[in-house]
């Protein structure tokens, strides 16, 4: 028998209960799982606020890490250290929230020697993400004599791990936040200035004065409009999150005046090689005193409680669960 969070049916509470190991899902992975995180799609899950979850009963919880205990994989042997973002997980398959799963390991990605498995989960799908949108500025070009960055939601995960990362590889960065009285945070983080979101967050025009040569953007709506009214000749936009909103009320302007790219960042189903390109540079890139100042850690019991403080903008840096804990 083993802990778990469980979601029976649509519109049901998620609760802590205890499963046996015949009730998890055929797959060619078992995973003893040491830590999962509470990302804000699983906020979204644990409460219902969206429709994420896809079938039911379901384990939540997008993010594990942990221990191979047994595989039918060729790639994967017991006792290998092993962490899966996305997939499917905690959506269509069940999830990290609990002590066991089984998992294709097709989707797993072995835990850079650089990391525990505690920081693999400090970093999770927000820190690979993060990740991913520094990959996609440097394939469009971007480098650090491009100019400032841009990194919006500064105080959430993404956010957080991208102004750690971004700084390391040199970039000058400019932090936007609802959480003014973080700016410290952020600029321990390695932040040059930070603003408050306010400037970004109402309509705008269409073109405004250029200022960023690239953002990283996990807001949407009004803020990654005028992200892109505001970013300079030949600069780029990563776009990975909508905090805000889905919708994009924008013109062609930036795009058609400004030669402005707009990358669209998916983490969820993004390719192995991506995936393990990502993690390899995070286990180069990514300062683990910076993850250390940013992670929070809780038991799985306060998992459910967490996910409304993630969706109410209580949350700073990263959440990570000890499903033992």
């Amino acid at each position: 028998m083993f802990n778990a969070i469980l979601v029976d049916q649509p519109g049901s509470a998620a609760k802590l209960v205890r499963l046996g190991e015949a009730e998890l899902p055929e797959a060619s992975v078992s995973v003893d799982v040491a830590w999962s995180t509470i990302n804000y799609k699983d906020g979204l899950a644990l409460t219902g606020r969206a429709p994420i979850l896809r079938k039911f009963p379901i384990v939540p919880g997008i993010d594990l890490a942990g221990v191979v205990t047994a595989s039918t994989h060729p790639e994967w042997a017991p006792g290998d250290r092993v962490v899966l973002n996305g997939a499917g997980l905690g959506e269509s398959s069940w999830g990290g929230l609990a002590q066991r799963a089984r998992v294709d390991g097709n989707w797993l990605i072995r835990v850079p020697e650089a990391f525990d498995l505690r920081q693999a989960m400090g970093i999770g799908t927000a820190g690979y993400t993060a990740m991913l949108c520094v990959l996609a500025l440097e394939r469009q070009g971007v480098t650090p004599a491009a100019g400032e960055v841009l990194v919006t939601g500064a105080s959430g995960g993404v956010g957080s791990i991208a102004i750690a990362v971004l700084a390391k590889l040199g970039y000058s960065i400019t932090a936007s936040t609802g959480k003014l009285e973080q700016g410290e945070y952020l600029r321990n983080l390695g932040a040059g200035a930070v603003i408050d979101r306010a400037e970004l967050s109402q309509p705008g025009k269409p073109l405004q004065k250029e200022r960023w040569a690239a953002v990283v953007d996990s807001v949407g709506s009004h803020t990654l409009v005028n992200a892109c009214a505001q970013t300079r000749y030949r600069g780029v936009v990563a776009a990975c999150g909508l905090a805000q909103g889905m919708d994009f009320p924008a013109t062609m302007a930036p795009f058609i005046l400004r030669a402005v790219t707009l990358c669209g960042v998916e983490s969820v189903m993004a390719p192995k090689p991506l995936r393990q390109q990502a993690w390899t540079r995070l286990a180069s890139d990514l300062d683990p005193r910076k993850l250390e100042t940013m992670t929070t850690g809780i038991g799985l019991g306060e998992a459910i409680g967490a996910a409304e403080r993630i969706l109410d903008g209580q949350v700073r840096g990263r959440i990570v669960v000890d499903v033992n804990g």
